[in-house]
């Protein structure tokens, strides 16, 4: 099907029964929409609060725990209702509820940060409803942007929005700018000439894009597709389609919960058979037993606070990056950003400013550079001094339809933005346009054509009259009689060689280069020669050299980045030799030769070709969103985590595809915001630095939690799995059987004397230069690098002394309560002093245990209530504890010291690293 840029202006027109007097009447415009539906693209539907809610009984290890609520509250039904046995009864049932409320908990945390994040992902947005003007009914009138039709006859100027696709029937002077789809700074010259080839979106000269922006000129054009159905609706699709990714933290704590339920699994059969070996029969009685039994075994088994502080640990770290002006969308993003070893940033608005800057220019056989970047016309001009009055600045100023205003304490261009750059120059060296016009006149001005590729004006100054000129090089040269050269006009080919070795000298800099020449006329060439015969004869004055410039803090960011271990990929829509100058400049590569892969290089490529290359690239020019989405892909085939960098809604689908999407907040458009797992509150590519650190040292407080949580865990199963299976006989005042610990007892130790200290590690800072680390495996276990035999030694050494505590108890001639309190008070002081151990990936001597205070207060908090539980008398009924005499409790407080000191002595001593 041809499509309408390969279509005669007439037969567009035609295609939609529109002409330009009238355009469409009212009832064909009704018609349109009925059929076309209004211009506006679909918005993603959000969750309502009570699905974002529930999202987190999806977890595995919740439903585990629910699956420990449900038989705990039968066991207390069959308790009560059959056996009436209160007491059981009454610990199973506090068991039950005690387990929900921590569920309810967790689900309440994932709930409010998902909620925080999407209320200020919704403050972001702009709420303004824009108008276009289109002709109706033979009348030009402004609507809604939404109640364009296709067939609509749409006229546009300077500053406006290009709100549907359009095919141009009458252009003057228009430029747009296509960077939100093309990646490309620069503004596109428009016109109405049919194309008859296939071309990108980038090369449809005869074609606007919804979203694009005109920065010079007017034109008209016939609407040829609206919301879904326009190029920017084509991205928003393919977003749709991207599925959701799994970060590599779900991805670990799945796996870990596969294995903690199959050991929990293991347990239960272990016991029910042990207990129906004991019990010599096979009945209710005894089934009802051995459950209870087993249900205490299966809740120590599992970390039960594992859920509630992975999201308190998460929302720490997601409030932290907020604070450094990181918006973060999902909790498990957070972690994402820890393990990334790939960030792949978008060229224009996220490396550089998209700000169009003069930064070199030649003048009068001079060469001088410019400081300053952006719009800001402050900066200084090196070299000789410059003649007050250069005819290159006075002809780049005066050949200049462009502005910059201070508007709130900001500089806002208006205009082409490379004369916004010339005017910016000339301020930069004291010429200004408005003093220039006072004693000069701009009497004719020769606009800019694809034909002629230059454009003038002709200033009148007295009596004389001068026609200033702007346009590449080349073309300046073909009409051009000489170069200006230290104020003599050198007409020889030896000047003009000059001239073109600055040219490339620029283009190798990355620079796009654009001459200014000059002419004297008489008036009656002023008033009456055309164009062709006035653009001739020229004398060039000088080349400005030109670039999009890098932000200022970008360099040591990919510096301290790569330093991480991790790759900085550029892709952008922009030219090869600019892409590989910038990415030079900013540290991205090594070598002014590194290889660049473009836009049609890839389309040549195969998946497998592009994957063999991918590793080796950090530069992709001139690329389609689709390329963007395809690199991404093949760096996840080679077990990385990318994270994605983008403004533009051309980058939205491959951010929706990496592992961990960032956009801009400030000059990201929604689409994008929409798409991105971060939001960078302050546009800077610094928040993407402090980000990543952020997320590994949050990704070590987890380690350190699960390593210290886990130890907790193996301790609780085997003193009650030693006590089952060697406390067969009375001894003193204990019964045979009597279990080595209550649930309850289980439970308080996850729930509060274990959960708290593990919140509190929330909040240690990095262990050591955590930035200097390389990425982590995505594949690697959390438990990876000994961490496993670390908790089985560490967890055997302390759950023996529990055991050993309540077998000491029994034959010290304590009851039965009193020595599962001594246990009990064996297993919180022992996790108490591990949690110190369990900050380091060496030693307990290698870090200031005052160094988290929050970390000290919540130990002393969880030590002194442990002990008030087993004074308070409620506490006695609930929990099965007992009070005991005060001798007992400094030697409950110091001895669980030693298998925590003793490892970790020995460790830093000998260096050991599976302890």
């Amino acid at each position: 099907m041809t499509k309408f840029y390969q279509q005669s202006t007439a037969a567009v027109l035609e295609n939609f029964s529109v002409d330009l007097t009238n355009g469409l009447s009212t009832k064909q415009a009704r018609q349109s929409r009925e059929k076309h539906g209004p211009n506006q693209l679909a918005e993603k539907k959000t969750d309502p609060y009570w699905k974002i809610f529930l999202k987190s009984f999806k977890e595995p290890i919740v439903i585990v725990l629910l699956g420990a609520v449900l038989l705990s509250f039968l066991s207390s039904w069959y308790a009560f209702q059959i056996q009436a046995n209160i007491q059981h009864g009454k610990e199973s049932l506090y068991e039950a509820i005690a387990i929900l409320i921590l569920i309810i908990i967790n689900a309440f945390l994932g709930f409010w940060q998902e909620i925080n994040a999407q209320k200020s992902l919704d403050a972001l947005k702009e709420m303004n409803n824009r108008f276009a003007t289109v002709l109706r009914n033979g009348e030009w009138q402004k609507i809604p942007t939404a109640d364009l039709a296709i067939g609509d006859i749409l006229k546009v100027a300077m500053g406006d929005f290009i709100e549907a696709d359009v095919r141009w029937l009458d252009t003057n002077e228009l430029q747009v700018i296509e960077s939100h789809l093309t990646g490309e700074a620069d503004a596109i010259l428009k016109n109405t000439t049919t194309i008859d080839k296939t071309v990108e979106i980038g090369d449809r000269f005869n074609m606007g894009f919804s979203g694009s922006t005109v920065s010079n000129g007017q034109g008209i054009g016939v609407v040829t597709a609206i919301g879904e159905k326009t190029e920017l609706g084509n991205i928003a699709r393919m977003i749709q389609e991207t599925d959701t990714k799994v970060s590599p933290l779900q991805a670990t704590i799945n796996q870990l919960t596969n294995v903690l339920m199959k050991v929990s699994a293991g347990i239960v059969i272990f016991t029910f058979v042990v207990g129906i070996i004991r019990a010599g029969e096979f009945s209710i009685n005894s089934i009802t037993s051995i459950l209870s039994t087993s249900i205490a075994l299966a809740v120590a088994s599992i970390p039960d606070a594992l859920p509630a502080v992975l999201s308190i640990v998460l929302t720490i770290g997601a409030t932290k990056m907020a604070k450094n002006k990181g918006l973060i969308k999902s909790l498990n993003s957070v972690e994402t950003l820890g393990s990334t070893s790939y960030i792949c940033s978008d060229k224009t608005g996220t490396l550089t400013k998209n700000e169009m800057t003069v930064t070199k220019f030649y003048d009068n056989g001079q060469s001088h550079d410019v400081s300053g970047r952006g719009y800001n016309p402050q900066g200084s001009i090196s070299g000789v001094k410059i003649d007050a009055a250069s005819p290159f600045l006075t002809g780049a100023v005066l050949c200049n339809e462009a502005s910059v205003k201070e508007i709130d304490g900001k500089y806002k261009p208006f205009g082409n933005p490379t004369e916004v750059a010339l005017n910016v120059l000339g301020q930069k060296a004291g010429f200004f346009k408005d003093e220039l016009l006072k004693d000069r006149q701009i009497v004719r001005t020769l606009p800019f054509t694809s034909d002629s590729k230059m454009m003038s004006v002709i200033v009148k100054a007295d009596d004389e009259f001068v026609l200033y000129t702007k346009g590449a090089p080349d073309v300046l040269l073909r009409n051009s009689i000489g170069i200006l050269d230290n104020g003599k006009i050198d007409k020889s080919l030896a000047g003009e060689t000059k001239l073109m070795q600055v040219v490339d000298q620029y283009a190798d800099q990355a620079l796009r280069t654009l001459a200014v020449g000059y002419r004297k006329v008489t008036a009656e060439m002023a008033q009456n020669f055309d164009v062709v015969k006035l653009e001739t004869d020229l004398i060039i004055t000088g080349v400005a050299g030109i670039i999009d410039p890098p932000r200022e803090e970008v360099k040591q960011s990919v510096k301290n980045i790569n330093d991480a271990n991790i790759e900085v990929v550029m892709i952008t829509g922009d030219h090869e030799k600019t892409a590989r100058a910038i990415a030079y400049d900013l540290g991205i590569v090594k070598s002014k030769k590194a290889p660049v892969i473009n836009g049609q290089d890839i389309e040549k490529m195969t998946d497998e070709q592009l994957f063999e290359k991918v590793l080796k690239t950090n530069i992709y020019a001139r690329v389609s969103p689709e390329h963007k989405q395809r690199i991404v892909r093949q760096l996840q085939r080679q077990n990385q985590i990318v994270a994605m960098t983008g403004d533009g809604v051309n980058d939205a689908p491959a951010l929706r595809t990496a592992d961990i999407g960032i956009a801009m907040g400030i000059n990201g458009t929604e689409v994008t915001k929409d798409s991105a797992d971060l939001i960078l509150l302050d546009d800077k590519f610094t928040t993407i630095e402090k980000s990543v650190k952020s997320g590994r040292t949050i990704y070590a407080n987890i380690k350190n939690f699960m390593r210290h949580e886990l130890t907790t865990n193996v301790a609780e199963v085997l003193a009650l799995l030693l006590g089952l299976l060697l406390f067969g006989q009375t001894v003193g005042k204990v019964a045979g059987g009597t279990p080595t610990l209550t649930a309850l007892m289980v439970l308080w130790v996850n729930m509060v004397s274990d959960a708290l200290p593990s919140f509190a590690l929330g909040y240690d800072v990095a262990e050591s230069d955590i930035m200097k680390e390389s990425p982590r495996d995505p594949n690697e276990s959390v438990l990876a690098n000994h961490t496993w035999s670390r908790v089985l030694i560490r967890g055997t050494f302390m759950g023996g002394l529990v055991y050993l505590g309540f077998l000491w108890a029994a034959h010290s001639g304590f009851t039965s309560n009193e020595a599962q309190t001594i246990a009990f008070l064996t297993l919180v002081f022992g996790q108490l002093w591990h949690v110190f151990d369990a900050r380091s990936s060496k030693t307990l001597f290698r870090r200031n245990p005052f160094s988290n205070p929050r970390l000290i207060l919540a130990v002393i908090f969880a030590g002194v209530t442990s002990i008030l539980v087993t004074i308070s008398p409620f506490f006695n009924l609930v929990m099965g504890t007992a009070k005991l005499p005060l001798t007992i409790y400094p030697l409950l407080i110091i001895i669980p010291a030693l298998p925590t000191v003793l490892l970790s002595g020995l460790k830093e001593i000998l260096g050991v690293k599976i302890w």
